[in-house]
């Protein structure tokens, strides 16, 4: 059964000489105004009962009312694939994403992903846009994602992230020695010739990544990295960047680093990485419905920890 939103009221004597779609997210923010647009120019949205242009211009006092039936998105198929569900209310999911689950289906995926699976757990989730994922992971990055399960909870969180007071912390394992922690404020965009990969363009959106470091081996570091801004690969790019690539990326981290001596272990454990080292480890969000910040953690996937372990080993042999 399709989800039918329903809302009313007046427009606000102060907002008199606006836009009709202008006057309606101030009214209704719970809804993004590009939604709200749509639904004007579909007749779901009406001043004084009458469907009018998003452009028109009120007066104020004027009645509105909203009466709209979101359709599913029936591109996309439910598919039974198992998820790790950290936290499930009314409003939100948050997933634990394993390495290796693309997220939606694109060119190469049409099918197997997180969207895929959501949708099977909950089937109303395709009326929400892409079943109510508002940030995506990589294929091979692990971790922590929120879902929304209402409208009005998928407006809020996009709104949070677009406001960067949504907190998402990394924890990852880059080549080289991290000195101390610091911050890299470089714009990120489409490389300029390799067009599946991103790079530190001037063209590109601004992005701001701050790390701490956690914990130092012989040749590698582990890191805590949390993002200001979230844009593709962004993490990733930014580590290369400053010459210390996470380990393991096939895009932008280049052949494996063995430190000096380093055993057999080690070497087979560095060689067999394949994905990068990259986990979202902890996420904050308020809730949309409650306002109340919330908190969530989750540990490291089995073979980032052997990956930490085996460097663990190695430092303390040759300590």
């Amino acid at each position: 059964m399709r989800e039918v939103i329903q809302r009313t009221g007046r427009i606000p004597e102060e907002a008199a000489g606006k836009r009709f779609d202008q006057a309606l997210a101030e009214l209704f923010p719970d809804f993004s105004r590009s939604r709200l647009t749509g639904w004007i120019r579909e007749g779901q949205a009406t001043l004084d009962g009458r469907a009018v242009k998003p452009r028109q211009t009120v007066r104020g006092g004027e009645a509105v009312a909203i009466a709209a039936e979101l359709a599913e998105d029936s591109r996309v198929a439910a598919q039974p694939i198992e998820l790790d569900v950290v936290h499930r209310d009314e409003d939100i999911l948050v997933i634990n994403k394993p390495p290796g689950l693309v997220v939606h289906p694109a060119a190469g995926n049409p099918d197997g992903t997180l969207q895929n699976a959501l949708l099977h757990l909950d089937p109303s989730l395709a009326a929400l846009p892409r079943a109510g994922i508002v940030h995506r992971l990589d294929k091979d990055t692990s971790g922590l994602m929120v879902v929304a399960r209402t409208l009005e909870a998928h407006t809020a969180l996009v709104r949070q992230l677009q406001e960067r007071r949504m907190g998402r912390e990394y924890d990852t394992v880059v080549k080289g020695l991290v000195i101390a922690g610091g911050s890299v404020d470089a714009p990120v965009g489409r490389h300029p010739t390799r067009r599946t990969r991103m790079a530190v363009t001037g063209d590109g959106k601004p992005a701001l990544s701050e790390y701490r470091v956690r914990e130092k081996f012989r040749a590698h570091t582990r890191l805590r990295v949390k993002l200001a801004s979230g844009r593709t690969h962004q993490i990733r790019v930014h580590m290369a960047h400053i010459h210390h690539p996470v380990v393991g990326d096939p895009a932008y981290g280049g052949r494996p680093v063995f430190p000096p001596g380093a055993g057999e272990d080690l070497r087979r454990v560095l060689e067999g990485f394949r994905r990068q080292a990259l986990h979202a480890e902890r996420l904050t969000l308020e809730h949309p419905a409650s306002g109340e910040t919330r908190h969530f953690q989750v540990p490291c996937p089995e073979d980032m920890t052997a990956l930490i372990e085996a460097l663990r080993r190695d430092a303390r042999e040759h300590g």
